[in-house]
């Protein structure tokens, strides 16, 4: 700021004035006026204004350098705003851009730059889609458009958003090594367990081609499909990703990815966690070699007659601490019959379990079989839910009752045609099954999974429980970022938007994983989302959202603020500085 003197014919006039620099244009500003030459000679007592002015600007620079000036803003209600003006901007994405510059993701794609001599710039592009993805999801061409919310406007063409994801399709694999290899620097995880499932993504087409093929798809939409394979560390962080045609089969799938990952990543000793789905015995035999291992469920209903009747066998259960061995209808009985609030809690968590070893197919492996009393009246509780849904349909008078799959309520009806003669009947009675209802009670509470690990059981089924959070992975991408149905039409250029909803995960759930789930997923991106600023020209931005404990806490673990009651440009600078850091 400087002093600025206005001569007129019967007066001088003192201004304190400030250089501005915006859209490349060179300007100023008046930020005071101090009054005429006569008026402040009265009001200092004679004192020299001149003198005085040039202290009181040197005094508010020194403020302003210390960002301890005030600044007045001169607003007048009979002046329109300029057309076509952006005024407001969402500065939430700050958070996501530290993150990804901490995983070096700028520099992976300044190799691919240098690679492909690339004429428009594939970080801005790519940070714009991911940045996109987790707070505006939306199609590639409104991706564009939706990025002018950011601070930072974009330096390319809609058009450029296309070329560059065949680029970063061809190099899906480069750019999943690098960011493991950069994960594991800036954010050090355990990755010698590793959690892999697979999900599958509906596209609005009705002919399929070579990639998008008709299957059976797990969101029950009648449209081709693309299958992903997911494989994620104990942190419930993704690592890596696999695309396949949606009518393959999901087993298949985890060698040539796991090989993958074992060669990019340069892991050797791991262990891999997967469901009953996946647990065919060439996925166990291929990890019960080289220092690898594995943990996968089983079904008790489908397995062999030997082993499902060792494992409902009411007798011989332990739990961990206890060198006793209990019965469960003992267990069931001694929870219905104690009194003691607290004393019910502790055995109603309590888990028991039975293990042995087995040899099929030339597979020696660990079957470990679990027993939960508050699983089982969970179990029991949701088909009691569903027996009083069936009893609902049943007196509705429906004509015509199906069951459509093993989790549908109505697989507890069944049907006559015939009287108690053996005669046809006019009309189909319906009923519930009792035959049912004890078959599948009988399995309440119990759980097992299958290992060639020789560590304590405990240990086996604190691992197992971690697969949970790979369904959250893929509920995530799936509602929060809207990640399908895809509009894309070329095999590359889907691969390489699942690579962006990979690279958003991972962004998004190492933010998540800072707040040690004190807030929801939602919570976070609609609060991400409603950060804005207001644009004050020649002055700096004012926040224009709620201030709350979540936006303390993404201020203080990236290590600046955007909830002054005003920013300045010049703060404003640093902080973009910070988080390209």
């Amino acid at each position: 700021m400087r002093l600025k003197v206005t001569k007129s014919k019967n007066a001088a006039s003192l201004y304190v004035i400030k250089s501005t620099y915006e859209n490349k244009v060179n300007s100023s500003k008046i930020v005071e006026k101090l009054g005429t030459e006569k008026e402040l000679r009265e009001k200092l007592g004679g004192k020299d204004p001149y003198e005085w002015a040039k202290e009181y600007i040197a005094e508010l620079n020194k403020k302003e350098k210390e960002n301890k000036q005030e600044v007045l803003i001169k607003y007048a209600p009979h002046k329109l705003i300029n057309k076509d003006e952006q005024l407001s901007f969402n500065c939430g994405y700050l958070f996501l851009q530290d993150i990804y510059h901490k995983l070096g993701l700028h520099k992976i794609c300044s190799q691919m730059q240098e690679r492909y001599k690339a004429t428009f710039c594939l970080d801005a592009i790519l940070s714009r889609l991911v940045y996109s993805r987790i707070l505006f999801p939306a199609s590639k061409r409104a991706t564009y458009d939706l990025s002018k919310n950011f601070l930072e406007t974009p330096c390319f063409e809609e058009h450029h958003i296309y070329r560059s994801l065949e680029i970063f399709a061809k190099e899906m694999d480069f750019i999943q090594a690098s960011l493991y290899q950069n994960k594991q620097k800036a954010y050090p995880a355990n990755s010698r367990i590793l959690f892999y499932d697979c999900t599958n993504f509906f596209f609005s087409i009705e002919q399929e081609d070579d990639f998008r093929k008709y299957g059976r798809s797990k969101d029950n939409q009648p449209s081709p499909l693309v299958q992903m394979g997911l494989f994620m560390d104990s942190d419930g962080i993704p690592l890596a990703i696999g695309m396949t045609p949606g009518n393959q089969n999901e087993q298949p799938t985890l060698k040539p990815l796991e090989k993958q990952i074992i060669k990019d990543f340069k892991l050797s000793k791991i262990i891999v966690c997967t469901d009953a789905g996946l647990a065919s015995t060439e996925n166990r035999k291929f990890n019960n070699i080289a220092r690898r291992s594995f943990v996968t469920t089983e079904s008790i209903k489908k397995m062999k007659k030997e082993y499902q009747d060792w494992a409902l066998n009411m007798e011989n259960w332990s739990f961990t601490g206890s060198k006793d061995f209990f019965n469960i209808s003992d267990i069931q009985s001694d929870l219905e019959n104690e009194k003691d609030q607290k004393k019910y809690l502790e055995k109603l968590n309590r888990i028991y379990y039975k293990e042995r070893w087995r040899n099929d197919d030339d597979l020696e492996q660990r079957m470990i079989v679990t027993y939960s009393p508050k699983y089982a009246q969970y179990q029991a509780k949701i088909r009691n839910r569903q027996l009083e849904r069936a009893e609902k349909l049943i007196h509705s008078g429906e004509k015509k009752i199906t069951s459509k799959n093993q989790n549908d309520f109505r697989r507890f009806i069944a049907s006559q045609s015939c009287t108690k003669n053996g005669e046809v009947a006019e009309q189909t009675t319906y009923f519930i099954d009792p035959d049912i209802v004890k078959n599948e009670s009988k399995y309440d509470g119990f759980y097992a999974v299958a290992t060639n690990l020789e560590d304590r059981v405990s240990e086996i089924i604190k691992i197992n429980k971690g697969r949970w959070e790979i369904e959250e992975n893929f509920r995530i991408m799936k509602s929060d970022f809207n990640s399908r149905p895809v509009y894309l039409q070329r095999e590359e250029r889907i691969k390489a938007h699942f690579l962006t909803c990979f690279i958003s995960l991972v962004l998004f759930r190492l933010l998540e994983k800072e707040f040690h789930n004190k807030y929801t997923v939602d919570e976070i991106i609609t609060t991400l989302r409603n950060m804005r600023l207001h644009k004050v020209k020649g002055e700096g931005y004012l926040p224009s959202y709620t201030r709350n404990d979540l936006t303390d806490s993404l201020h203080e673990k990236h290590g600046f603020r955007t909830d002054y009651q005003i920013i300045t440009n010049k703060e404003i600078k640093k902080i973009l500085k910070k988080t390209k850091t």
